[in-house]
This record gives structure tokens, sequence and C-alpha cells, in this order.
């Protein structure tokens, strides 16, 4: 089977609708992800080069070195949840007949869980990244886009609080509890530092148009 980033829009959407798990809700959080360094870094590539961002074009650069590396890491999380939930479902389907079964079965079930904790949080974090992102790229991109830098930052808040459901999910379900509060602390940082980078890069994108 191809990788979900080699398919078009058209199949993936017909796949997300399907009555399979998966791709499912953690494989739209990076998606959205991916496609909010997408569009920092077509911010970059239409501020490049004009003389009336001369003395932002080496920023500019930069920034869409971090977006470009970012979008690719994001691509790589779409497949990394169906990875992760396919390898849960694999451990449900384990026998449970025997009590050394029954057993074995529960002990991988909560080795996967903390992995299919572990990769939606890892997705918040780059979509935390992708927002700081767009917010370089609209308050010093072209003004021509600065409308496509406050979409990356919706996009990118948006797959971030979509990971966070699905880290909030799998967490619910571990029994290692230390884990599970450590994971769900780690994420409300990054959700209370998001939210309202997220509402200050939407005013001043939605004040310049």
């Amino acid at each position: 089977m191809s990788e979900i980033k080699h398919k078009s829009v058209q199949t993936f959407l017909d796949e997300l609708a399907g009555k399979q798990a998966t791709p499912g809700g953690g494989s739209v959080a990076a998606l959205m992800g991916a496609q909010a360094a997408a569009l920092v870094a077509m911010v970059c590539n239409l501020t490049l080069g004009k003389p009336k961002y001369a003395e932002v074009e080496l920023e500019m650069q930069s920034l869409l070195l971090q977006a470009e590396a970012l979008r690719d890491e994001l691509t790589a999380m779409i497949k990394a949840d169906v990875d992760v939930f396919d390898k849960l479902m694999g451990c449900y389907s384990l026998p449970k007949g025997a009590e050394a079964e029954k057993a074995l079965r529960a002990g991988r079930i909560q080795e996967v869980l903390k992995e299919a904790t572990d990769v939606p949080l890892a997705c918040a974090r780059a979509c935390a990244k992708a927002l700081a992102l767009s917010r370089t790229a609209a308050e010093k991109g072209s003004q021509g886009v600065i409308s496509d830098a406050g979409v990356a930052a919706m996009a990118a808040y948006a797959g971030l609080k979509s990971a966070a459901l699905n880290v909030q999910i799998n967490a619910a379900g571990l029994k290692d509890r230390d884990f599970a509060e450590a994971r769900l602390a780690a994420l409300q940082a990054i959700i209370q530092d998001a939210e309202p980078q997220a509402a200050a890069i939407y005013d001043l994108v939605s004040g310049r148009l």
C-alpha cells in the first residue's frame, strides 16, 4: 500500500470517509500542521527577492528552511499515526484465552498505548512550532500574502488541538498514571502557550487586511 502522502487528495478523502479506522483524526492533525508549514514556506517564497522586503531577506531565508524541515517532519507524522494505530489494533487482536495470554496481551496493549500517546504529542509540539513560524511570516512577510500566513496559523492551531484530543484519549487508557500525567502536563503547557499566540496572530492578520 502506498503512503498517504503519495496519494491524491480525493483518494485520501475517500479513505478518510470510509469504514476503516485509518487514516483518521491523527493523520488529519499532522496534515493540518504540514499544510501550515507549507503555507509559511509559500509566504517566504513570495517575499524573497522583493526589494521592498530586502531588510528581512536573510530572516525569510532562515524561516523558509525551518518551514520546509517542519513540513517534512509533519508529513512523516501522517503515516506515523496510521502505523501506531494499526499496531495498537494488532495488540487487541492477540489471543486472550489462557491467563498467560491475557497477561501478555494486556502488557502489549499498555506498551503500545504509550507509543500512541507520544506520537500525537510530538505532532502537537510540531504544530506549535508551525504556529510560531506563522507569526514571523505574518509580521515580516509580504503584505500581499499576509492572509495566507493567517491561514497557516489557524491550520497549525487546529492541528495542535486535534492532536491533543488523541493524546488525551490514549492517555486515558494507560495504567501507568505517572507516564500519562507527565504527557498530559506537557500537552497542557503546549496548549497554554499556543492559545494566546493563535489569537494574537489572527488579530494581527485581520487588522492588516
